[in-house]
Protein backbone atom coordinates (compact mmCIF):
# COMPACT_ATOMS: atom_id res chain seq x y z
CA UNK A 1 0.00 0.00 0.00
CA UNK A 2 0.77 3.74 -1.02
CA UNK A 3 0.63 6.54 0.35
CA UNK A 4 -2.17 7.60 -2.24
CA UNK A 5 -4.14 4.08 -1.52
CA UNK A 6 -7.65 5.73 -0.63
CA UNK A 7 -8.53 4.88 3.01
CA UNK A 8 -11.49 4.85 5.08
CA UNK A 9 -11.68 7.75 7.19
CA UNK A 10 -9.51 10.97 8.24
CA UNK A 11 -6.50 9.67 5.82
CA UNK A 12 -8.44 8.63 2.78
CA UNK A 13 -7.56 11.57 0.80
CA UNK A 14 -4.20 12.16 1.58
CA UNK A 15 -1.33 11.51 -1.12
CA UNK A 16 2.13 11.78 -0.67
CA UNK A 17 2.63 12.88 -4.03
CA UNK A 18 5.15 10.89 -5.15
CA UNK A 19 7.50 11.60 -2.46
CA UNK A 20 8.78 9.31 0.35
CA UNK A 21 6.77 9.47 3.35
CA UNK A 22 7.60 9.19 7.19
CA UNK A 23 4.13 7.72 8.12
CA UNK A 24 3.59 5.14 4.65
CA UNK A 25 7.28 4.36 3.17
CA UNK A 26 6.27 3.51 -0.81
CA UNK A 27 4.42 0.13 -0.13
CA UNK A 28 3.07 0.68 3.71
CA UNK A 29 5.47 0.74 6.70
CA UNK A 30 4.56 -1.74 9.13
CA UNK A 31 5.47 -0.19 12.04
CA UNK A 32 3.23 2.94 11.75
CA UNK A 33 -0.07 0.88 11.29
CA UNK A 34 -1.48 1.70 14.70
CA UNK A 35 -1.00 5.28 14.62
CA UNK A 36 -2.39 5.11 10.77
CA UNK A 37 -5.16 2.92 12.03
CA UNK A 38 -5.85 5.34 15.23
CA UNK A 39 -5.59 8.43 13.43
CA UNK A 40 -7.66 7.26 10.48
CA UNK A 41 -10.83 6.63 13.14
CA UNK A 42 -10.44 10.70 13.54
CA UNK A 43 -12.86 13.21 12.42
CA UNK A 44 -11.07 16.38 11.08
CA UNK A 45 -13.16 18.41 13.75
CA UNK A 46 -11.55 16.16 16.31
CA UNK A 47 -8.40 16.85 14.88
CA UNK A 48 -8.20 20.45 14.75
CA UNK A 49 -9.90 20.68 18.39
CA UNK A 50 -6.83 19.64 19.62
CA UNK A 51 -4.25 21.49 17.51
CA UNK A 52 -6.23 24.86 19.10
CA UNK A 53 -5.68 23.21 22.08
CA UNK A 54 -1.82 22.42 21.79
CA UNK A 55 -1.66 25.90 20.24
CA UNK A 56 -2.85 27.67 22.74
CA UNK A 57 -0.84 25.83 25.36
CA UNK A 58 2.16 27.09 23.58
CA UNK A 59 1.02 30.66 24.04
CA UNK A 60 -0.07 30.07 28.03
CA UNK A 61 3.46 28.32 28.45
CA UNK A 62 5.76 31.16 26.51
CA UNK A 63 7.26 28.77 24.38
CA UNK A 64 8.46 31.03 21.63
CA UNK A 65 11.11 32.39 19.45
CA UNK A 66 12.42 35.37 17.95
CA UNK A 67 12.06 36.94 14.92
CA UNK A 68 14.13 39.89 13.81
CA UNK A 69 13.04 42.03 11.41
CA UNK A 70 14.25 45.68 10.07
CA UNK A 71 12.37 47.27 12.49
CA UNK A 72 10.90 45.35 15.46
CA UNK A 73 11.88 41.81 17.24
CA UNK A 74 8.94 39.80 17.50
CA UNK A 75 8.14 36.85 19.38
CA UNK A 76 6.47 34.01 17.69
CA UNK A 77 5.52 30.46 18.96
CA UNK A 78 7.18 27.47 16.51
CA UNK A 79 4.21 26.32 15.04
CA UNK A 80 3.22 22.83 16.13
CA UNK A 81 1.46 19.97 13.98
CA UNK A 82 0.07 17.25 16.25
CA UNK A 83 0.28 14.30 13.58
CA UNK A 84 3.58 12.66 14.84
CA UNK A 85 6.77 11.84 13.01
CA UNK A 86 7.55 7.99 13.06
CA UNK A 87 10.76 6.24 13.72
CA UNK A 88 11.05 2.34 13.37
CA UNK A 89 13.85 1.35 16.09
CA UNK A 90 15.82 0.05 12.95
CA UNK A 91 16.39 3.16 11.00
CA UNK A 92 16.57 5.02 14.92
CA UNK A 93 19.86 2.74 14.93
CA UNK A 94 21.08 3.88 11.85
CA UNK A 95 21.05 7.43 12.72
CA UNK A 96 22.19 7.04 16.29
CA UNK A 97 25.36 5.19 14.80
CA UNK A 98 25.81 7.29 11.81
CA UNK A 99 25.42 10.49 14.25
CA UNK A 100 27.93 9.59 17.08
CA UNK A 101 30.22 7.90 13.76
CA UNK A 102 30.34 11.82 12.69
CA UNK A 103 31.10 13.09 15.61
CA UNK A 104 34.08 10.96 17.13
CA UNK A 105 34.93 12.22 13.51
CA UNK A 106 34.89 15.91 14.49
CA UNK A 107 36.30 15.60 17.87
CA UNK A 108 39.21 14.11 16.20
CA UNK A 109 39.49 16.23 13.31
CA UNK A 110 39.55 19.46 15.86
CA UNK A 111 42.10 17.93 17.96
CA UNK A 112 43.82 17.53 15.14
CA UNK A 113 43.78 20.96 13.49
CA UNK A 114 45.05 22.59 16.88
CA UNK A 115 47.53 20.41 17.56
CA UNK A 116 49.98 18.57 15.13
CA UNK A 117 47.89 19.24 12.31
CA UNK A 118 48.00 15.89 10.19
CA UNK A 119 45.30 16.03 7.79
CA UNK A 120 46.21 19.47 6.76
CA UNK A 121 49.92 17.99 5.56
CA UNK A 122 49.03 14.82 4.31
CA UNK A 123 46.43 16.95 1.73
CA UNK A 124 43.05 15.44 2.90
CA UNK A 125 41.61 18.73 3.12
CA UNK A 126 43.24 22.29 1.32
CA UNK A 127 45.01 24.32 4.60
CA UNK A 128 43.20 27.42 3.36
CA UNK A 129 39.89 26.04 3.98
CA UNK A 130 40.81 25.61 7.86
CA UNK A 131 43.20 28.21 8.45
CA UNK A 132 41.62 30.43 6.01
CA UNK A 133 37.97 29.78 7.81
CA UNK A 134 36.42 32.25 10.03
CA UNK A 135 35.81 30.39 12.96
CA UNK A 136 39.57 28.98 12.72
CA UNK A 137 41.13 29.92 16.31
CA UNK A 138 44.64 29.85 16.53
CA UNK A 139 44.48 30.76 19.87
CA UNK A 140 43.09 27.37 20.54
CA UNK A 141 46.60 25.73 19.30
CA UNK A 142 47.92 23.40 21.72
CA UNK A 143 44.94 23.57 24.21
CA UNK A 144 44.07 20.22 25.48
CA UNK A 145 40.04 20.29 26.34
CA UNK A 146 39.60 17.91 29.45
CA UNK A 147 38.10 13.82 28.00
CA UNK A 148 39.68 15.76 24.15
CA UNK A 149 35.75 17.01 23.78
CA UNK A 150 34.98 19.96 21.31
CA UNK A 151 31.86 19.42 20.32
CA UNK A 152 30.36 18.53 23.63
CA UNK A 153 26.41 19.08 22.09
CA UNK A 154 25.77 19.10 18.78
CA UNK A 155 22.34 19.08 16.38
CA UNK A 156 23.20 17.39 12.85
CA UNK A 157 20.29 18.25 10.44
CA UNK A 158 19.65 14.87 8.88
CA UNK A 159 17.08 14.47 5.52
CA UNK A 160 15.40 11.29 3.68
CA UNK A 161 15.70 11.44 0.29
CA UNK A 162 13.21 9.95 -2.79
CA UNK A 163 14.46 6.17 -2.02
CA UNK A 164 14.46 6.70 1.95
CA UNK A 165 18.27 7.51 2.21
CA UNK A 166 18.94 9.01 5.42
CA UNK A 167 21.66 11.86 4.34
CA UNK A 168 23.50 14.18 6.57
CA UNK A 169 22.86 18.17 5.66
CA UNK A 170 24.53 19.82 7.75
CA UNK A 171 26.53 19.60 11.35
CA UNK A 172 25.91 22.09 13.90
CA UNK A 173 28.66 22.47 16.23
CA UNK A 174 28.92 25.76 17.59
CA UNK A 175 25.21 26.55 19.52
CA UNK A 176 22.87 24.17 17.92
CA UNK A 177 19.38 24.96 19.56
CA UNK A 178 15.75 23.65 19.32
CA UNK A 179 16.36 20.65 21.66
CA UNK A 180 13.81 22.47 24.30
CA UNK A 181 11.34 22.16 21.69
CA UNK A 182 11.81 18.48 21.26
CA UNK A 183 10.96 17.89 25.04
CA UNK A 184 7.81 20.45 24.83
CA UNK A 185 6.63 19.11 21.51
CA UNK A 186 6.02 15.65 23.47
CA UNK A 187 4.57 16.96 26.31
CA UNK A 188 2.25 18.79 24.46
CA UNK A 189 1.67 15.21 22.45
CA UNK A 190 1.27 13.30 25.83
CA UNK A 191 -1.57 16.10 26.66
CA UNK A 192 -3.67 16.23 23.47
CA UNK A 193 -2.58 12.77 22.45
CA UNK A 194 -2.79 10.25 25.39
CA UNK A 195 -4.92 7.82 23.46
CA UNK A 196 -2.95 7.29 20.71
CA UNK A 197 0.20 6.47 22.63
CA UNK A 198 -1.71 3.82 24.52
CA UNK A 199 -0.12 0.32 23.63
CA UNK A 200 2.98 2.32 21.63
CA UNK A 201 6.08 1.92 22.98
CA UNK A 202 8.15 4.99 22.18
CA UNK A 203 11.31 6.43 23.76
CA UNK A 204 11.44 9.02 26.14
CA UNK A 205 12.80 12.27 25.76
CA UNK A 206 12.87 13.46 29.30
CA UNK A 207 16.64 12.30 30.43
CA UNK A 208 18.00 14.68 28.56
CA UNK A 209 17.97 17.43 31.18
CA UNK A 210 20.08 14.65 33.37
CA UNK A 211 22.79 13.68 30.49
CA UNK A 212 23.19 16.82 30.03
CA UNK A 213 24.38 17.42 33.51
CA UNK A 214 26.44 14.16 33.10
CA UNK A 215 28.16 15.06 30.46
CA UNK A 216 29.09 18.44 31.82
CA UNK A 217 29.97 17.31 34.91
CA UNK A 218 32.21 14.41 32.92
CA UNK A 219 34.55 17.24 31.08
CA UNK A 220 35.07 19.78 34.20
CA UNK A 221 38.48 20.91 35.08
CA UNK A 222 40.58 18.30 36.28
CA UNK A 223 40.42 17.57 40.10
CA UNK A 224 36.99 19.06 40.80
CA UNK A 225 35.00 16.52 42.23
CA UNK A 226 31.66 18.58 42.94
CA UNK A 227 32.05 21.06 39.59
CA UNK A 228 29.59 23.93 39.54
CA UNK A 229 27.53 24.38 36.16
CA UNK A 230 26.24 27.30 34.55
CA UNK A 231 24.39 28.39 31.30
CA UNK A 232 25.70 31.47 29.84
CA UNK A 233 22.86 33.84 27.72
CA UNK A 234 23.33 36.63 25.53
CA UNK A 235 20.05 37.64 27.40
CA UNK A 236 16.21 37.99 27.24
CA UNK A 237 16.38 39.30 23.78
CA UNK A 238 18.30 36.43 22.39
CA UNK A 239 15.98 34.24 19.86
CA UNK A 240 16.74 31.42 21.63
CA UNK A 241 16.12 32.55 25.67
CA UNK A 242 13.43 30.06 25.96
CA UNK A 243 15.53 27.80 25.73
CA UNK A 244 18.47 28.99 27.73
CA UNK A 245 15.57 29.31 30.34
CA UNK A 246 14.61 25.89 29.89
CA UNK A 247 17.72 24.15 29.66
CA UNK A 248 19.22 25.37 32.56
CA UNK A 249 16.10 24.33 34.17
CA UNK A 250 16.06 21.26 33.05
CA UNK A 251 19.91 20.63 34.00
CA UNK A 252 19.14 22.21 37.52
CA UNK A 253 22.09 25.18 36.86
CA UNK A 254 22.03 28.55 37.29
CA UNK A 255 21.24 30.71 34.23
CA UNK A 256 23.92 33.76 33.77
CA UNK A 257 24.65 36.40 31.86
CA UNK A 258 28.16 38.08 31.02
CA UNK A 259 27.82 40.76 33.96
CA UNK A 260 26.75 38.14 36.16
CA UNK A 261 30.60 36.20 36.13
CA UNK A 262 34.19 37.59 37.26
CA UNK A 263 37.07 36.18 36.75
CA UNK A 264 39.70 36.76 39.74
CA UNK A 265 43.29 35.18 39.43
CA UNK A 266 42.18 33.46 36.50
CA UNK A 267 39.32 31.81 37.73
CA UNK A 268 36.00 32.11 37.38
CA UNK A 269 33.18 32.92 39.55
CA UNK A 270 30.31 33.72 39.72
CA UNK A 271 28.20 36.86 41.86
CA UNK A 272 25.37 35.51 44.53
CA UNK A 273 23.63 37.36 47.08
CA UNK A 274 25.73 35.21 49.59
CA UNK A 275 29.32 36.61 47.77
CA UNK A 276 31.56 34.61 44.74
CA UNK A 277 31.03 31.12 43.85
CA UNK A 278 33.39 29.49 41.76
CA UNK A 279 32.25 28.08 38.33
CA UNK A 280 33.95 24.93 36.59
CA UNK A 281 31.47 24.46 33.75
CA UNK A 282 29.83 27.00 31.41
CA UNK A 283 27.45 25.99 28.78
CA UNK A 284 27.76 28.90 26.50
CA UNK A 285 24.99 29.89 24.22
CA UNK A 286 27.16 32.97 22.74
CA UNK A 287 29.46 32.80 19.58
CA UNK A 288 33.26 33.13 20.30
CA UNK A 289 33.55 36.58 18.89
CA UNK A 290 31.05 37.67 22.15
CA UNK A 291 32.87 35.90 24.95
CA UNK A 292 35.64 37.98 26.13
CA UNK A 293 36.30 41.25 25.06
CA UNK A 294 39.77 41.10 26.07
CA UNK A 295 40.30 38.02 23.72
CA UNK A 296 38.23 38.48 20.76
CA UNK A 297 35.95 41.35 20.16
CA UNK A 298 36.64 44.48 22.53
CA UNK A 299 33.37 45.67 21.83
CA UNK A 300 31.44 42.86 23.15
CA UNK A 301 29.37 44.03 26.13
CA UNK A 302 27.85 40.42 26.59
CA UNK A 303 30.98 38.26 27.88
CA UNK A 304 33.37 38.35 30.62
CA UNK A 305 36.74 39.83 30.77
CA UNK A 306 39.97 37.35 31.36
CA UNK A 307 37.02 34.12 30.66
CA UNK A 308 39.19 32.95 27.93
CA UNK A 309 42.46 33.55 29.62
CA UNK A 310 40.89 30.89 32.47
CA UNK A 311 39.84 28.64 29.87
CA UNK A 312 43.13 28.40 28.01
CA UNK A 313 44.54 27.70 31.89
CA UNK A 314 42.40 24.88 32.38
CA UNK A 315 40.52 26.81 35.26
CA UNK A 316 37.33 26.35 33.57
CA UNK A 317 35.64 24.63 30.85
CA UNK A 318 33.36 25.53 28.18
CA UNK A 319 30.72 23.96 25.91
CA UNK A 320 31.29 23.68 22.92
CA UNK A 321 34.99 24.47 22.99
CA UNK A 322 35.97 27.61 21.73
CA UNK A 323 36.90 27.31 17.88
CA UNK A 324 34.35 24.59 16.72
CA UNK A 325 32.83 26.25 14.05
CA UNK A 326 35.84 25.31 11.76
CA UNK A 327 33.97 22.10 12.05
CA UNK A 328 30.26 23.16 11.18
CA UNK A 329 31.32 24.74 8.17
CA UNK A 330 29.49 24.09 5.05
CA UNK A 331 32.25 23.90 3.09
CA UNK A 332 34.08 21.26 5.60
CA UNK A 333 31.09 19.31 5.89
CA UNK A 334 31.96 18.56 2.09
CA UNK A 335 34.82 17.18 3.28
CA UNK A 336 33.52 14.69 5.99
CA UNK A 337 33.26 11.42 4.45
CA UNK A 338 37.29 11.71 3.97
CA UNK A 339 37.38 13.03 7.32
CA UNK A 340 35.41 10.09 8.83
CA UNK A 341 37.78 7.35 6.68
CA UNK A 342 40.74 9.73 7.87
CA UNK A 343 40.79 9.38 11.17
CA UNK A 344 38.20 6.06 11.64
CA UNK A 345 38.91 3.99 8.86
CA UNK A 346 35.81 3.48 8.21
CA UNK A 347 33.00 4.26 5.88
CA UNK A 348 30.11 6.81 6.47
CA UNK A 349 27.00 5.24 8.20
CA UNK A 350 25.33 8.65 7.01
CA UNK A 351 25.81 9.98 3.65
CA UNK A 352 26.61 13.55 2.45
CA UNK A 353 24.44 15.10 0.16
CA UNK A 354 26.71 15.44 -2.95
CA UNK A 355 28.49 18.79 -2.72
CA UNK A 356 30.40 20.99 -4.95
CA UNK A 357 33.21 23.16 -3.62
CA UNK A 358 32.99 26.24 -5.58
CA UNK A 359 36.71 27.76 -4.00
CA UNK A 360 37.57 24.74 -5.82
CA UNK A 361 37.84 25.61 -9.97
CA UNK A 362 36.18 22.10 -10.97
CA UNK A 363 33.02 22.66 -8.48
CA UNK A 364 32.88 26.31 -9.33
CA UNK A 365 32.59 25.36 -12.96
CA UNK A 366 29.93 22.66 -12.06
CA UNK A 367 27.97 25.04 -9.99
CA UNK A 368 27.87 27.68 -12.98
CA UNK A 369 27.34 25.65 -15.56
CA UNK A 370 24.03 23.60 -13.34
CA UNK A 371 22.93 27.16 -11.53
CA UNK A 372 19.25 26.56 -12.25
CA UNK A 373 19.80 22.72 -11.23
CA UNK A 374 21.66 22.96 -8.16
CA UNK A 375 20.83 24.52 -4.36
CA UNK A 376 23.63 26.98 -3.93
CA UNK A 377 24.30 28.21 -0.74
CA UNK A 378 26.63 30.24 1.51
CA UNK A 379 28.91 28.63 3.80
CA UNK A 380 28.61 31.22 6.54
CA UNK A 381 24.73 31.86 6.50
CA UNK A 382 22.33 29.56 8.78
CA UNK A 383 18.64 29.64 9.24
CA UNK A 384 17.96 28.92 5.40
CA UNK A 385 19.21 32.68 4.09
CA UNK A 386 20.67 33.16 1.50
CA UNK A 387 19.74 29.65 -0.19
CA UNK A 388 18.47 29.40 -3.83
CA UNK A 389 17.00 26.73 -5.14
CA UNK A 390 17.62 26.53 -8.28
CA UNK A 391 14.66 24.96 -10.22
CA UNK A 392 12.89 27.36 -7.95
CA UNK A 393 14.76 30.61 -8.38
CA UNK A 394 13.91 33.56 -11.35
CA UNK A 395 15.91 34.43 -13.87
CA UNK A 396 16.69 37.54 -11.64
CA UNK A 397 17.99 35.50 -8.28
CA UNK A 398 19.76 32.84 -10.79
CA UNK A 399 22.01 36.35 -12.10
CA UNK A 400 22.33 37.55 -8.58
CA UNK A 401 23.83 34.55 -7.40
CA UNK A 402 25.81 33.76 -10.51
CA UNK A 403 27.57 37.35 -9.80
CA UNK A 404 28.19 36.40 -6.33
CA UNK A 405 29.38 33.25 -7.23
CA UNK A 406 32.10 34.56 -9.62
CA UNK A 407 33.05 37.76 -7.56
CA UNK A 408 33.40 35.39 -4.46
CA UNK A 409 33.72 31.36 -4.91
CA UNK A 410 34.89 30.41 -1.61
CA UNK A 411 31.89 31.50 -0.20
CA UNK A 412 28.78 29.36 -1.64
CA UNK A 413 28.49 25.87 -2.10
CA UNK A 414 26.07 24.07 -4.28
CA UNK A 415 24.24 20.41 -3.63
CA UNK A 416 21.72 18.63 -6.25
CA UNK A 417 17.89 19.33 -5.04
CA UNK A 418 17.20 17.06 -2.60
CA UNK A 419 13.42 15.83 -2.85
CA UNK A 420 13.07 15.37 1.20
CA UNK A 421 10.45 13.25 2.36
CA UNK A 422 7.17 13.79 3.35
CA UNK A 423 5.07 13.80 6.43
CA UNK A 424 1.16 13.70 6.72
CA UNK A 425 0.54 17.32 8.39
CA UNK A 426 -2.81 18.88 9.24
CA UNK A 427 -2.94 21.85 7.02
CA UNK A 428 -6.56 23.67 7.49
CA UNK A 429 -9.21 20.70 7.08
CA UNK A 430 -7.64 18.44 5.28
CA UNK A 431 -4.22 15.76 5.94
CA UNK A 432 -1.48 17.26 3.48
CA UNK A 433 2.10 15.86 2.06
CA UNK A 434 4.85 18.62 3.96
CA UNK A 435 8.26 18.12 3.44
CA UNK A 436 10.21 17.16 7.12
CA UNK A 437 13.77 17.09 8.12
CA UNK A 438 15.50 15.61 11.41
CA UNK A 439 17.96 17.44 13.91
CA UNK A 440 19.06 14.96 16.56
CA UNK A 441 20.82 16.32 19.12
CA UNK A 442 23.92 14.38 21.03
CA UNK A 443 25.57 14.79 23.97
CA UNK A 444 29.34 14.13 24.52
CA UNK A 445 31.53 13.99 28.18
CA UNK A 446 33.38 10.98 28.26
CA UNK A 447 31.26 8.98 26.09
CA UNK A 448 28.13 10.20 23.34
CA UNK A 449 24.76 9.40 24.37
CA UNK A 450 22.72 10.66 21.24
CA UNK A 451 18.40 12.41 22.38
CA UNK A 452 15.70 9.66 20.92
CA UNK A 453 14.19 11.20 17.99
CA UNK A 454 15.13 14.88 17.92
CA UNK A 455 13.25 17.90 16.52
CA UNK A 456 11.49 17.29 13.33
CA UNK A 457 11.23 20.04 11.39
CA UNK A 458 8.13 20.55 8.64
CA UNK A 459 7.87 22.94 5.84
CA UNK A 460 4.30 24.34 6.18
CA UNK A 461 3.91 26.16 2.96
CA UNK A 462 2.68 23.58 0.12
CA UNK A 463 6.07 22.29 -2.14
CA UNK A 464 8.20 24.72 -0.01
CA UNK A 465 11.76 22.67 1.23
CA UNK A 466 12.71 25.56 4.00
CA UNK A 467 11.95 24.16 6.76
CA UNK A 468 13.27 26.64 9.15
CA UNK A 469 11.39 28.30 11.76
CA UNK A 470 12.68 31.73 11.12
CA UNK A 471 11.39 31.32 7.19
CA UNK A 472 7.73 29.88 8.55
CA UNK A 473 8.67 26.25 9.44
CA UNK A 474 7.09 24.21 12.06
CA UNK A 475 7.50 21.21 14.19
CA UNK A 476 6.82 17.93 14.78
CA UNK A 477 6.80 15.25 17.80
CA UNK A 478 9.39 12.36 16.76
CA UNK A 479 8.62 9.17 18.31
CA UNK A 480 11.13 6.17 17.73
CA UNK A 481 9.26 3.01 18.23
CA UNK A 482 11.29 0.77 20.83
Amino acid sequence: MNASTRLKGLLSDYDSEGHFCEMFGRRGLSHTRKIRDYLDGLNIAALRARARDAERELFNLGITFTVYTDRDAIDRILPFDVIPRILSSKDWKTIETGVKQRIAALNLFLYDIYHSEKILKDGVIPIELVKGNANYRPEMHGFDPPQGTYVHICGIDIVRDERGRFLVLEDNARTPSGVSYVIENRHLMMRAFPDLAEGVAIADVDDYGRQLAHALTTVAPPGVSQPTLALLSPGVYNSAYFEHVFLAREMGAPLVEGQDLVVEKDKVFMRTTTGLKPVHVIYRRLNDDFLDPGAFRPDSHLGVPGLFRAYRKGNVTLVNAVGTGVADDKAVYAYMPRIIRYYLDEEPILANVETNICREPEGLKRTLAHLDELVTKPVGESGGYGVVIGPRASKRDLAEVRAKLKKDPKNFISQPLVQLSVSPTLIGRRIEPRHVDLRPFALTGDSTWVLPGGLTRVALRRGSLVVNSSQGGGSKDTWVLV
